[in-house]
């Protein structure tokens, strides 16, 4: 008979359940887009997937720039690890500055918390953490429609090693439900990096969000960075209930197919995506008129959250033109290229087609893409 939960004289009355962990992508195994990207003054999705990018907010116009990457360098029981790295520190931060990686969870994956219900859940995240700099880093909930924040503090106590850390969140019993649907309803957030003017409220209280959002509770210091500071992430989890419970490992299979609902991509994994890669081989879509119309139909892999952004990529050098093109292929070689005139409207979660004009019939075309429906 399959057991579904798990009970231990350590964890006394509490419950371990399969399946548990909110996060996808804590052990840091999939990075479709890439494995390394420098940023700074953004909010974006750089290298691992689901792991979001936020850096902003500096009324000096005068920003630090960090590196994210995947990373060997992982604790015990992991292969992989978020790094940031500082190769750009700004030489006098506003008091607004905030750097900080944060996941974004669908309303549909939350109902079981029962925010802002009267039988609500506490949450409790659990993660290893490594840094250059001892001193504290801000752990944020923040939840979209009832618009509060949740501001916590851990303590990195010994620089440059693995520790591993627990944080409970409080239950919140009143205030706007998080929606049955795939809208965001919640974000985790990491914040390594902070000024003071982002130290508001009180800790582990769930509070208005601000008009500059708060991510560390008040009166923490200012934590700055210098060329070279480094911030390692790694073995995250978040689950129900006040106990963090041994880390849900999954497949990396498993996992890819989780992220996949909310990127994909036609180029091979390990492969960033980018312009003059060879790529993939569509066939031309039959139309009335195919001296003037022409296309390529894509399926995707899987199902995803909403219909995506596609973004299409010249897959081969030649001829000159570089861009959003399809091409023209006779035996794999390019012989024409043609503007994508348009992802048309009934494009959604499960394909999308590609349209060109003019073509000539009878060729395949051929170009590569990316699908993004990250919230």
């Amino acid at each position: 008979m399959p057991l579904s939960k798990i009970k231990t004289n350590s964890v006394a009355d509490e419950v371990f359940e399969a399946g548990s962990n909110l996060i996808i992508n804590g052990a840091m195994q999939v990075a479709q887009r890439a494995t390394s990207a420098t940023a700074a003054n953004s909010v974006e999705y750089l290298t691992l997937d689901r792991w979001q990018y936020t850096y902003g907010d500096s009324t000096s116009n005068e920003y630090s720039s960090w590196t994210m990457s995947q990373d060997s360098d992982a604790p015990d029981g992991f292969s992989n690890s978020l790094k940031f790295i500082c190769t750009t520190a700004a030489s006098a931060p506003s008091t607004l500055t905030a750097a900080l990686t944060q996941q974004k969870f669908e309303g549909q994956d939350l109902q079981q918390i029962q925010f802002a219900k009267s039988g609500a859940k506490t949450l409790t995240a659990s993660f290893y953490v490594k840094s250059n700099q001892t001193g504290n880093i801000g752990v944020q909930l923040y939840a979209i429609d009832d618009n509060t924040m949740n501001s916590q503090l851990i303590s990195i106590d010994t620089a440059n090693t693995w520790e591993f850390k627990t944080v409970t969140f409080a239950a919140k019993t009143s205030g706007t439900e998080i929606p049955n649907d795939n809208t965001e309803g919640m974000r985790i957030r990491f914040v390594f990096e902070y000024n003071t003017g982002r130290a508001v409220g009180t800790a582990n209280t769930w509070a208005a969000r601000q008009t500059n959002s708060q991510l560390v509770p008040a009166g923490t210091s200012a934590r700055t960075s210098s060329l070279n500071d480094t911030f390692f992430l790694a073995g995250v989890q978040l689950e129900a209930g006040d106990v963090a419970t041994p880390f849900e490992h999954r497949s990396f299979d498993d996992e890819l197919d989780r992220c996949k609902r909310y990127y994909q991509k036609s180029f091979a994994y390990g492969t960033a995506p980018a312009n003059d890669i060879a790529g993939v081989r569509m066939s031309e879509m039959p139309s009335s008129d195919s001296a003037s119309y022409g296309g390529a139909l894509v399926y995707l892999e899987k199902t995803m959250r909403a219909n995506p952004t596609v973004v299409a990529y010249n897959p081969q050098a030649a001829p000159a033109n570089s861009g959003a093109y399809i091409n023209d292929l006779v035996n794999g070689t390019v012989t024409t290229e043609y503007e994508i005139a348009s992802i048309v409207a009934y494009s959604s979660q499960l394909r999308f087609f590609l349209t060109t004009a003019p073509t000539t019939g009878g060729n395949p075309y051929g170009c590569n893409w990316t699908a993004d429906a990250e919230l």
